[in-house]
């Protein structure tokens, strides 16, 4: 500060931007000057100890909010097998979605059909057999109306039969009361053919893949460097910008329990940082527009602390001890208040520190 018309430069300062350390020297008196050093080279400063610009301390709910390049596609992408060999006469087309109780693809002139189920359909069914394959078989007879008065559980019973045959006669099958795969495919869900692994006209049976399905939800996967998958907790609620412009909400899914490297960065053979796959579903399905593999961002909120005191993450100094501060400006004059850090979001940072208060003014450095 000026003394007696005299000039007394204070000692240099340095502005902290998240893990970026920028030198801002501060030099007394009444006039601009330039500032000189490697630190400061070029910049302007105020000669009596005062910042160009100041920006208030605020109260407020902070959250440490990241956006994150994403992709859009479809869930639980697998490969579908055929069941009893033959030769494929039908396939459906790309893009289909396939609902319980419709033809999957068709093998010397029989179709198969989609029934819901956990396991896959892996022996003939008949009277008397027993096992969580017989469940799901009556659990689908009853939901579409062939069983109303089936008892669903493991036992392939008399009852089972009757349903069986009525399934069968209107799917114009022989009434024989048992059934295999070359008549039924279970999947969890619904389905989306992605890709045809074979052609009308090929061979198919057991372990050989007929079609590349996918579930019929949108979803977008993530990738985020290890030491940020805390932000991707399943349940977190995220904001999803599609490729046209528009904002839908999700939520994380799930999170890989195992990180994988990417490949080495082709132009400066660089090793990335290890990630994590994130799954991210829609909160309203029918919002989503957008062809598959179609880049979307995604904001994850991340973690929130409420009414908090915060400024610029630009206003911290590095103080010279050790730790940060910042340049608290009342007065006509400036003092250095040390800081302790919390929260970073948003380009704001959570502050405590001794007399800190709401509205008090800090200084920033120009822009």
């Amino acid at each position: 500060m000026t003394s007696s018309g005299s000039e007394r430069k204070r000692p240099a300062r340095k502005y902290v931007i998240a893990s970026l350390v920028v030198a801002s020297a501060l030099v007394g008196g009444a006039a601009v000057a330039s500032v000189s050093g490697d630190d400061a080279k070029g910049q302007e400063q105020r000669t009596d100890g005062l910042p160009h610009q100041t920006d208030p301390i605020t109260r407020q709910d902070l959250s440490s909010r990241t956006q994150v390049d994403g992709t859009l596609g479809y869930s639980k992408e697998r490969k579908l097998n055929g069941g009893a060999p033959g030769t494929l006469t039908w396939l459906p087309g790309t893009g289909v979605v396939i609902r319980q109780n419709e033809a999957l693809y068709e093998a010397d002139g029989a179709k198969v059909w989609l029934l819901y189920g956990e396991r896959p359909m892996y022996r003939k069914l008949k009277a008397g057999d027993k096992g969580p394959d017989v469940r799901q078989l009556k659990q689908n007879l009853r939901d579409l109306g062939y069983g109303a008065g089936l008892v669903v559980d493991e036992e392939f019973t008399s009852g089972t039969q009757e349903a069986l045959k009525r399934w069968q006669r209107d799917h114009g099958l022989k009434q024989t009361g048992q059934t295999g795969p070359e008549q039924i495919a279970f999947a969890p869900s619904s389905v989306r053919v992605q890709k045809k692994e074979a052609t009308v006209g090929d061979q198919t049976g057991p372990g050989r893949p007929v079609l590349t399905v996918t579930g019929a939800e949108r979803e977008v996967r993530i990738k985020l460097d290890v030491s940020d998958a805390d932000l991707a907790k399943p349940g977190t609620g995220v904001e999803i910008t599609l490729p046209g412009g528009d904002k839908v909400k999700g939520k994380v899914a799930s999170v890989d329990r195992s990180a994988s490297s990417d490949e080495k960065d082709q132009g400066g053979g660089q090793e990335q940082s290890a990630k994590v796959t994130a799954r991210v579903t829609f909160a309203d399905p029918a919002q989503v527009k957008g062809i598959d593999q179609a880049p979307v961002t995604v904001e994850l909120k991340g973690e929130t602390h409420q009414n908090v005191l915060t400024v610029p993450v630009n206003a911290l100094l590095a103080l010279p001890a050790g730790g940060f501060g910042v340049q608290v400006v009342e007065g006509g004059k400036a003092r250095e208040v040390p800081v302790k850090l919390g929260l970073f979001g948003q380009g704001r940072v959570e502050v405590s520190g001794s007399g800190l208060k709401e509205g008090m003014k800090v200084g920033v450095p120009t822009t």
